[in-house]
């Protein structure tokens, strides 16, 4: 049986609920990148509903980048441990134990949390990084589901995490830079806790203010890639290094719809940027069912 019809019909089995067979064609219109990881999930059930490299994303473990912001954001908002009001400015070009993680952003007076989520500014969650007590990240991350087996599949890679304990390895950890690593399913599961909360929290200002900033994100920001599909879509990309290599990694983590999410859309490029995951990512909500509602 040929593979893309026997994942079609595991697809299927799954995730019921959905036409499985028109999201397995979506994700096949993304084949000008062979070697990318991409996974659709059912918000409801949680259940996969097509994909793409389904082995290597159960068995891939890279550095989330800026793909966490948002999960971590909306916690310490949730928390009240943040002001979404407050603002930071951006020199742009931060630097943190060596790392260089200039923002690409455009010149910009300082950014509050939602501007900041929108173009993904690392100056502004290098400062919320700091508002963290040391090892306090694990018990952030750890409620989403980032951290553990997703459940998908039977085998699967675990993430690898060192809880930071010093304030630069919190900002590190934080960025997704250093002291993290995980899959494109662990990722899909995590924002899949993250649209369950959006949901069931609609009028928190932390579901207003995560839920605005990565809409802003996949319309005009640093995600802007994702929108031109047609499907109004939430998501993020994010950017990292490999831990052996100086070659970078590309994430996009989106949720569609934007205001009412069926799905949770995530794209690993080996190779490349996050804007590269969020123009596949374009391609698969482009010939997605969504479109045409």
């Amino acid at each position: 049986m040929p593979c893309n019809i026997a994942l079609i019909l595991f697809a299927i089995a799954l995730a019921p609920g959905l036409c499985a067979q028109t999201w397995q064609a979506a994700v096949d219109a993304a084949r000008t990148a062979p070697r990318s990881r991409i996974l659709v999930l059912d918000v409801a059930s949680g259940r996969l509903v097509a994909a793409h490299n389904l082995d290597l994303a159960a068995e891939t473990l890279s550095a989330p980048g800026s793909t966490l912001k948002p999960l971590l954001l909306y916690q310490l908002l949730a928390q009240h441990r943040w002001d979404p009001n407050q603002r930071v400015a951006c020199g742009g070009n931060l630097v943190v134990a060596g790392h260089r993680l200039a923002c690409s952003h455009p010149s910009a007076p300082p950014f509050d949390a939602r501007q900041a989520l929108a173009w993904s500014c690392n100056s502004y969650f290098a400062q919320v990084a700091l508002s963290l007590r040391p090892g306090e990240l694990d018990s952030l991350l750890r409620p989403t589901g980032i951290l553990g087996p997703s459940g998908l599949l039977s085998r699967e890679t675990t993430a690898e995490f060192h809880s930071p304990q010093t304030p630069v390895q919190t900002q590190l950890a934080f960025l997704g830079v250093e002291g993290i690593r995980i899959t494109p399913l662990e990722l899909a599961m995590a924002y899949r806790w993250l649209a369950r909360e959006l949901s069931a929290h609609p009028d928190s200002v932390a579901t207003q203010t995560v839920l605005a900033g990565l809409t802003d994100s996949a319309s005009f920001g640093m995600a802007g890639q994702a929108g031109l599909g047609g499907v109004p879509v939430a998501g993020k990309t994010g950017t990292a290094e490999g831990a052996s290599t100086v070659q970078t990694h590309g994430w996009f983590a989106g949720l569609a719809p934007a205001r009412n999410p069926q799905v949770i859309l995530v794209v690993y490029a080996p190779s490349g940027r996050g804007a590269d995951a969020a123009h596949i990512a374009g391609v698969v909500l482009g010939h997605s069912p969504l479109v045409h509602r």
